[in-house]
């Protein structure tokens, strides 16, 4: 996979409000790597949803389409005409003040409109959306490019979406489809795990700038943590596996009252996407099905899981305001969607300057609450359903993973799903307080 040639401004050098031309390439890029995501599908893939949580290609395709189209072509290009009366029902995700919408458990059902018209959709959009860019003078000029910056880092997460929701639906394929062919990572000696030592104390988290942000990042303000220490890496499938075979999904101690339930209820005996074929562990990744690498940070485990896991070894989960002071001077490197693996991969080097790991190859579940900041205030009008209407039931994650794009990342970015979900590519790292 080729490196993306574009930088959605997030900490760069150019303020996000000034509206230049750099706005329309940044535009085509996105939107062009969204497709080429999708160019190793067979035209049967693009309707499949093996599971409610998940959406088919074709819908991410025209929701992240529609987005551009409501909130940007229809209240601020005059003359603008719809593509289609319909597609605002069909391709509006969850945004009640912008009206009705299909539900979501029932995406996969629609054979209409065909991908062929879904891409049409885009063309129609695209073109639209360079007519906007192009007018010279309008006095909403700043709100235009906010909100298509927020498009565009929109559009990212649904890329980051559509490569989790494809591997899904090949895993429940039984003839497990190769999405595409990765190299064989397995090998690599583990990294020692160490433990870090960091100072608590009166910090800050959270985001202040001017370049782009999500709204549930701010705003920056204070926190107070008491010392604390934290792993140098991610936990591995070997360091799990020994969990598994220590009964670890048998032993109701270990778990939480809800997480003990869903275990019952749902019949987990090891993460999501691991199969035990002739007494060998295999995984299925997005290169299709390959014996389990132990070296591999371990992937698709829910909060619960990592919740049993840590108490397993006597140690916890991170908080969110711990992972972000660790990973707010670090820089936003890792093994994120531009290598191309799509998979976690073995640490490579040891924690001599630090955390290894924090961005890239795994979501990382933290024991925090999604909530609001403290003097947190939602986007204006409709925009404002993006975050804020989720902030109750769900747990934060941190630092990005194998199917992130490194431009769409940052040390404030916040996550959030609820503790029994699996799908996403989420790991471990674990914490503890000062000795």
């Amino acid at each position: 996979m080729r490196r993306t040639d574009f930088a959605v401004p997030r900490n760069s050098a150019i303020p996000y409000q000034a509206f230049s031309s750099e706005v329309l390439a940044q535009y085509r890029s996105v939107r062009r790597e969204t497709e080429q995501l999708c160019e190793t599908l067979a035209i049967e893939d693009y309707g499949i949803q093996a599971m409610p949580d998940v959406s088919p290609p074709k819908w991410h395709l025209a929701h992240t389409t529609w987005f551009f189209e409501a909130f940007l072509l229809v209240p601020f290009l005059p003359g603008y005409q719809v593509f289609h009366p319909r597609f605002a029902y069909l391709f509006n995700s969850y945004y009640q003040t912008v009206g009705s919408f299909f539900p979501r458990p029932q995406r996969g059902l629609l054979s209409r409109p065909t991908v062929e018209e879904v891409y049409r959709y885009r063309v129609h959009v695209d073109s639209a959306m360079a007519e906007l860019v192009a007018i010279a003078e309008v006095p909403q000029r700043d709100q235009i490019i906010s909100r298509t910056v927020l498009g565009l880092h929109h559009e990212q997460q649904h890329q980051e979406l559509l490569l989790t929701d494809i591997k899904y639906n090949f895993a429940f394929n039984p003839l497990r489809p190769t999405y595409r062919p990765a190299p064989d990572h397995a090998g690599k000696a583990p990294v020692p795990l160490q433990w870090l030592a960091y100072e608590g104390g009166l910090r800050e988290i959270g985001f202040s700038g001017t370049d782009f942000a999500y709204d549930n990042e701010m705003p920056r303000h204070k926190v107070y943590l008491e010392d604390f220490q934290l792993a140098s890496r991610l936990v591995t499938n070997g360091e799990f596996l020994a969990f598994i075979e220590d009964d670890g999904y048998r032993r109701a101690d270990l778990w939480l009252s809800d997480g003990w339930a869903a275990v019952q209820q749902r019949n987990w005996q090891a993460p999501l996407y691991w199969e035990n074929i002739d007494d060998q562990w295999r995984i299925m990744t997005l290169a299709g099905l390959r014996r389990l690498d132990r070296n591999e940070p371990v992937c698709h485990v829910s909060f619960y899981e990592a919740d049993a896991y840590a108490r397993w070894c006597g140690k916890r989960l991170p908080t969110e305001a711990e992972w972000e002071v660790a990973a707010q001077d670090r820089e936003v490197h890792g093994n994120l969607r531009e290598t191309g693996k799509l998979h976690p991969v073995a640490a490579e080097s040891g924690a001599g300057n630090g955390p290894v790991q924090l961005f890239g190859d795994v979501w990382e579940w933290t024991q925090s609450p999604y909530r609001p900041y403290p003097g947190f205030q939602p986007l204006n009008g409709s925009l404002g359903e993006y975050n804020g209407k989720f902030m109750c039931n769900q747990l934060v994650l941190r630092g990005g993973s194998c199917v992130t794009p490194q431009s769409h990342i940052a040390a404030t970015y916040r996550n959030f799903f609820y503790p029994a979900d699996r799908w996403q590519f989420m790991g471990i790292r674990l914490a503890a307080d000062a000795d």
